[in-house]
Parts: C-alpha cells; structure tokens; sequence
C-alpha cells in the first residue's frame, strides 16, 4: 500500500515517475486561461485568512459543503471565516473519489508546506499554521504566482474593461510574469438580455464611438480588439450554451440590432442569426490579429431560481447541458474557413458524451500551424481523474496528442495551480502505461519532449507570446506570421 499523497501519487508505473520527477515536474507554467483578478495581483494582495483565499470564490468547494448539508450562512453567508473553515473541515473527510480532496490536499502541502490530512481534529492546527504563514510570510499575491513558477497567465476580460491594472503591471519592473487580458465578449453577444443597450452604451463610452448602427458596433468591438492587443491579449472566450449557429442576411442583423437598442423583445430565433453574425465577424478579427479563439461550449448555468435570487448568479448552480451542436461548430469553423479567416481556436465541451465529435471536428480545420484547431482539456466538472485522462486518450485516438497545449486552472483561486501538477501527473501516467504495455517505444528523449511540450512549450508556441510587447519582448503589431510563429 502508498503513503497517502507522497512523491509518486496518481503515477503507477515507473516509466511514469521517470517522466513527472525529471521531465514534467520543473516546467514553469502559462495559465491561458483562469479568472485571477489583475487588480489582486497588482496591488500584491495579502490574504487574511485561509478561508479568504481558499473558500471565498470556489464554486467547487460550494457545492461540495451544500452536498454535505451545510446551511448556506457557512457556505457564501455571514458566519466568520473560522466558522467556515471548520465546516470545510467536517466536509473534507466525506470526499472520498472527489478531486476536492486531493486538490485540499495538494494545496495545503504545496502552499503552506502542510502533511498533515484535513479533519475535524486537525482543523485547529492547520488554521493556524495557514493564517501565520499568509499574514506574515511570503504567500502574497505576486509570491504566490512566482512560488508555482508561473510565466504568464491569462485573466477573463469584459471588452469594456479599462484594463488599467494590466497596463500596470506590464510596467512593473519587480514582477516578471505577464498577466494579460482575455477578450470576453459576452455582453455584445448576449442580445436577448435586458442589459443589452446599457452595455452598449459603455462600450460607446470607452471607444469614443457613437453606436446608432450595427455598423457603428462592429467599429467599436474592432476598437476594443486593438486595444486589448496593444495590451497583450493573444486570447478571445466565449460560452456557447445553446444553439448558436444559422443562416443570416446583414440587413437582418441591423434589424434585430436596432430593436435591441430600443429595448424590444428579441425572440430566439433572431438572438442566433444575431450570434451567428457577431461570431463570424469576431472570428475574422481574431484571424486578423493572430489570436487564438476559445469556445467554451455546453453550461447549463443558474438552474436554482429561488437561490440565484438569494444570492445572485454564478455562486455554484450550473450543471452539463445536454443540447446538440455538431452542425452548428461544423457551420461556424467552415464559415470563417471559406473567408481564410478562421483563426487558431481551442474547443472545450462540457458534455463528456461530445469528447469524440469535437475531436473529430478539430481535425477537420488543420493546416501548417501544428495543433492550430484544438480539442481543448477537460474543462470545469470533467477536470478530475477521469476527465482528463478521457480528453488525453480521446485526442491521441483522433488527433495528435503532442501537439496538445495542456493545462489550465479556470479558477479564481491563486492556490488552484496545484492543478498543473495534478494534470501533468495524470498526463505521466497515461503514457508510462502505453510505454509499459509495450504500445510506444521507451524513447525518453523523445518522451520528455512531448511531456514537456504538453506541459509548458505547446502553448507558449501556440500563443507566441514570446512576441509580446513589454517586459523584454518585442511587439509583432499585426503580423500573423510572428504571432504564429514557427511554421
């Protein structure tokens, strides 16, 4: 029987421990996708308490602590941080198969230099020796960043922010890492809200545009799109969570524009040729400037009315949808194809059963740029065990695993990136099986590179942000050659 979490945990064969320990476990980190706050990070946040940046925005350990019936004044309510601490505490032993629990864990051994197993009797204790460490120690925001060796990150980013504390950091001549923005257009997309004309009118605001047209509004989102690239941003996001494809005529759009602006009712029909056209027109902007587009696709999200009224929306109601969109991303990447404007995009479903249809699909855009269309890693409830390691074996059977870009947190915690080395564990595993079983070859040169690349040199390619301006880099302007780089 292992020790409980030790040096070789999740790796079972020795192929796998060669693997983490001398080509996996060094790699520095890019997280391309997370929901870090920028203004946390550029002030060097000091956390009070463990709860703070432990349990303060974890939809994950929410739902965990509800499931276990605890009343939600200890969850998202008023009870102390203590209080809450110790109800995590209680949780924590009834999540036996959970990846909370070896996430808890790994989080409390990599961050607070923690062995100890979380329970209603060591609680005490480890709220101590975490609290000290946070108020006086070195786990500030930047530390915690450069303790993980992260290179750069990237936060998720309204079209309409400012990104004032992105700028500052990109001058800040004490910390290294590159924190740039990720364009998230949800509020330009999002047409059959009420919010709809309020948000327009901020992005009147900050591109100094006056938007009467549709037209006006493409103008005004391309104005937002080169702002955030002289910033940094290499990366745009969108959830898709129903249908989002279908044929459209340009003076429909304008239409259906022009009755959301005067606040009438949009019916769903319209909001999908509305979609259809933002999407394409965003897509060829991306291609433009050489960024990557991800799709998130597949949230069920705020399902519990009467708890959203409580306490507003994304506190930890969501689930799998399970509509059916094949025709729909085939349409959309072929439409932006037949332009020669489809840019390099990273798929993610959250439907498990949809792992071999977007894989599939991915395979279907490539072209020089290796991995250029990618099936993206197990994303929000299928980043565990199981889910990775079905992303991992879905992409080798269809695609080309060493091509893969790896990892990311998609969290708001800075302690989530533990979560590299849990992937990059399971990862290991998967293929010192293959080379154990006799399937590859026990080629370790050409092993550590696809573990490393998978890791760390994938994505740094992919995303060229060795050619971001600042800190040392230089900037490519519009070159997508550069921002594709090594062809």
């Amino acid at each position: 029987m292992s020790s409980f979490m030790n040096q070789d945990f999740l790796l079972e064969t020795e192929t796998a421990k060669r693997l983490f320990h001398e080509y996996a476990k060094e790699m520095p980190i890019i997280d391309y996708h997370c929901h870090l706050s920028a203004k946390e990070i550029a002030e060097n946040k000091r956390f009070f308490s463990i709860t703070e940046v432990w349990l303060g925005d974890d939809h994950y350990k929410w739902r965990a602590l509800r499931a276990n019936g605890v009343a939600e004044e200890y969850v998202t309510g008023e009870k102390s941080d203590k209080d809450k601490f110790l109800k995590w505490a209680e949780t924590v032993p009834n999540l036996i198969g959970n990846p909370l629990y070896h996430w808890t864990h790994l989080e409390l051994q990599r961050c607070f230099g923690i062995d100890e197993v979380l329970t209603p009797d060591t609680a005490e204790m480890i709220w101590e020796k975490c609290n000290i460490k946070l108020q006086t120690g070195d786990l500030t925001a930047k530390e915690i960043i450069n303790q993980f060796k992260v290179k750069a990150l990237c936060t998720t980013d309204d079209p309409v922010d400012s990104l004032y504390y992105h700028k500052q950091l990109k001058e800040d001549p004490t910390f290294s890492v590159k924190v740039l923005p990720t364009f998230r257009p949800d509020g330009a997309l999002n047409i059959e809200k009420t919010s709809f004309s309020n948000w327009v009118k901020e992005l009147e605001q900050v591109s100094g545009r006056t938007i009467s047209t549709y037209g006006d509004f493409k103008k005004a989102l391309e104005d937002r799109v080169n702002y955030f690239h002289d910033v940094g941003c290499r990366l745009s996001d969108h959830g898709l969570d129903s249908s989002f494809y279908t044929p459209y005529q340009e003076s429909d759009i304008e239409t259906i524009f022009n009755k959301a602006l005067a606040n009438e009712k949009i019916n769903e029909g319209e909001a999908i040729q509305y979609k259809t056209a933002v999407m394409i027109y965003l897509g060829k902007l991306y291609a433009k400037k050489g960024w990557a587009m991800q799709l998130h696709i597949g949230g069920l999200r705020n399902v519990n009315t009467t708890m959203i009224e409580q306490i507003g929306p994304n506190t930890g109601f969501d689930s799998i949808a399970d509509f059916t969109y094949a025709q729909d991303l085939a349409n959309l990447l072929d439409e932006l194809e037949k332009n020669g404007r489809l840019p390099k995009t990273v798929l993610y479903c959250l439907n498990p059963r949809d792992n071999y249809m977007v894989a599939t699909l991915a395979g279907n855009f490539q072209s020089e740029v290796p991995g250029k269309i990618q099936f993206g890693t197990a994303w929000w409830f299928n980043d565990q065990r199981d889910g990775m390691e079905d992303q991992i074996k879905t992409l080798a059977n269809v695609g080309v695993l060493s091509n893969f870009v790896g990892m990311l947190t998609d969290s708001r915690s800075l302690l989530s990136y533990t979560r590299h080395e849990y992937f990059r564990r399971i990862l290991c595993n998967v293929i010192g099986k293959w080379v154990e079983n006799g399937e590859y070859p026990a080629d370790f040169k050409q092993l550590g590179k696809i573990v490393k690349d998978i890791s760390y040199s994938n994505i740094e390619n992919y995303l060229g942000f060795d050619q971001v301006k600042g800190k040392g880099l230089e900037n490519d302007e519009n070159d997508i050659s550069m921002v594709w780089g090594r062809q």
